[in-house]
């Protein structure tokens, strides 16, 4: 195969595999730095690199599944809170091996949009690479990001746009 057609198998393969479906196999440090370092390709106007992301693994991903959780069950009204829900917040932070925050960084150099663009292409070739290497991921944006405060070192021109999980797959 050329180039281009495993390119092209990659994109067709790419999809959100959830925690659900990830297995007990730890994932490398090596792949997960390559994931990473996958993001830093993508393009971005006047080079600003908006994006930045910090992985959660091992007793700091529990951490964030419980601080996520106690934000659910705080911001929830009683009549609305759904203990399937919080149940569900930390069974896929747990499940998944890694979990990575993802932040734009606004330079003020180039309009937000420009930026929050550039790290969603920065998060598709993420995409790419885990599909390339069999790991399964998502990317989940839920409203209870934004009170994540003490998971998240997030300065005031910053904006936390959600999770990326990851996690092997058969």
């Amino acid at each position: 195969m050329n180039k281009a057609e495993v390119l092209k198998e990659i994109i067709e393969q790419r999809k959100s595999i959830f925690p659900k479906d990830y297995t007990e196999t730890e994932m490398s440090q090596e792949i997960i730095e390559e994931i990473l370092n996958s993001a830093t390709f993508a393009p971005n106007h006047k080079r600003t690199k908006p994006w930045r992301f910090k992985v959660f693994k091992g007793e700091e991903k529990a951490k964030l599944a419980s601080e996520m959780q106690a934000i659910y069950k705080a911001s929830q009204p009683e009549q609305l809170f759904l203990e399937k829900k919080y149940n569900d917040i930390g069974f896929k932070i747990n499940k998944a091996d890694a979990v990575a925050s993802i932040i734009v960084n606004f330079s003020g150099m180039v309009p937000e949009w420009e930026e929050i663009a550039a790290v969603s292409m920065a998060v598709q070739n993420m995409y790419l690479t885990c599909t390339a290497n069999k790991i399964g991921c998502y990317w989940s944006s839920p409203k209870i990001v934004d009170l994540l405060k003490e998971s998240l070192t997030i300065e005031e021109n910053q904006k936390c746009l959600g999770l990326f999980y990851m996690g092997k797959v058969d």
